[in-house]
């Protein structure tokens, strides 16, 4: 199972693997606090395509094309995360307050499928 989570939400004993998927780590949590069990920021998408969309709801459609595009190069960390996925529970954990435009939301679609 596949979840997706803010990393700023308590944890939860359900939530299994805790992975954060941005590039940048969170502003003001601490690293114990977050209860990360593996950051994947190359997974997250490029510094480019973050800067471009910065959470425009509007840019949302071209966002998920275009890190979708990036995901197909990075398989290897997708075929990892769908793996851990088959052994139990993943939760993505991601920073920004959006949480219906955010890459965890794109990534999650691509490891379910």
């Amino acid at each position: 199972m596949i979840k997706i989570k803010r990393v700023y939400d308590p944890p939860a004993q359900d939530d299994g693997k805790r992975v954060l998927v941005d590039r940048l780590w969170p502003r003001g949590i601490k690293k114990e606090q977050a209860h990360v069990d593996e950051w994947v920021k190359d997974i997250a998408p490029s510094n480019g395509l973050r800067t471009w969309f910065l959470h425009d709801p509007s840019k949302w459609r071209e966002f998920r094309d275009r890190y979708l595009r990036e995901l197909r190069i990075k398989q290897e960390l997708v075929e990892q995360l769908r793996h851990d996925a088959k052994k139990g529970t993943v939760t993505l954990l991601f920073g920004a307050k959006d949480c219906e435009h955010v890459n965890a939301v794109v990534l999650k679609e691509v490891l379910s499928h």
